[in-house]
């Protein structure tokens, strides 16, 4: 069963997909993102793989036959894509040098392009998991692509607020959170000439960084060639630091914020931005979700933002100095 449902509490869509429940496991030494395993070129640098238990499909079965006139569901129309970063099992983007991150910037530009040219396509997510901890099974360093038929909550939810704030105020709503925390600067973690990260002062995790280009731009294709060098240059830093902290792979999820597919008129109000879901509070400590948290979307961080990004703006400069972030 692979299919939309439609959620009339929350005006949004829940897609249903069953057939993910029989994901083999895999034996501990095989990897099929490794060269050598038939599944991907035996040798490659930054690779684009459809997702073998996809949640949306180009060519998706019809729905079963369980919708009312009061329930709707809709065939899972879309595309569920795994960009491989690398070949080396044990890389990722805190190791990789920056030349190698920005091909991993370019492939993610290339194919949120050519996503955007299916008119059914309403929004590209970009996004990576990273670590057990936030539910990963396959360590080879990956991202994913998911390309919706409709617009996601959280995406129009930051789509309505962006248009409000431009209305009231005639700015960019990214572009002042970026006012504020530079003119703060307490909980800025991070600057190139072209990004800011800081750890927001309205996070619910604890690490829970943004980075946010500081010229207004939209998506990834209205970056310039330096401007993709400098976010390639920001990611490593940021991934750095996170492994620094409490010297341990840092899980976390990533998630590209951008325009919608078809522009829908927000050159003006929607800014580029990425933002990190990290679980861990303590080196050994998750921040789990609460019934508040999940039942009422109520958020709580544990912690103050402005010490923790101390911390984490610390172990940024220690990871530069150890093993250079240029390199």
């Amino acid at each position: 069963m692979t299919e939309l449902r439609y959620n009339p509490l929350l005006q949004d869509w829940t897609m249903v997909a069953s057939k993910r429940q029989g994901r083999p496991h895999l034996p501990e030494d095989y990897c099929p993102f490794c060269p050598g395993s038939g599944k991907v070129p035996d040798h490659y640098d930054v690779y684009v793989y459809n997702n073998d238990f996809p949640a949306l499909s180009p060519s998706p079965p019809d729905p079963d036959p369980v919708s009312t006139a009061f329930y709707q569901v809709a065939p899972a129309y879309g595309k569920c894509e795994v960009i491989l970063y690398s070949e080396d099992h044990s890389a990722s983007l805190a190791k990789l040098p920056i030349e190698h991150i920005r091909r991993v910037v370019d492939v993610w530009t290339d194919r949120y392009q050519e996503l955007a040219k299916d008119p059914r396509h309403k929004y590209v997510l970009i996004f990576e998991n990273r670590g057990r901890e936030v539910g990963v099974t396959m360590s080879h360093p990956h991202g994913q692509i998911y390309a919706y038929p409709y617009i996601p909550l959280k995406v129009g939810t930051e789509l309505r607020a962006t248009k409000a704030h431009y209305e009231t105020h005639g700015e960019c709503l990214l572009c002042a959170i970026n006012r504020e925390e530079q003119q703060f600067a307490a909980r800025v973690i991070v600057e190139t000439d072209n990004f800011i990260a800081h750890i927001p002062f309205f996070t619910d995790y604890p690490y829970g960084v943004f980075i946010i280009s500081k010229q207004h731009r939209t998506a990834l294709p209205d970056f310039s060639s330096s401007e993709r060098d400098d976010l390639a240059l920001i990611l490593k830093r940021v991934t750095a630091g996170m492994d620094h902290l409490f010297q341990r792979e840092f899980p976390y999820m990533m998630v590209i914020h951008q325009r919608p597919v078809d522009g829908s008129n927000v050159e003006d109000e929607y800014h580029f931005h990425i933002e990190f879901y990290p679980p861990l509070r303590e080196a050994d400590k998750l921040k789990y979700l609460s019934s508040s948290e999940t039942g009422a979307w109520a958020p709580c961080n544990p912690t103050a933002v402005e010490e923790t990004a101390v911390l984490l703006r610390r172990a940024i400069h220690e990871a530069t100095d150890v093993n250079g972030a240029r390199s």
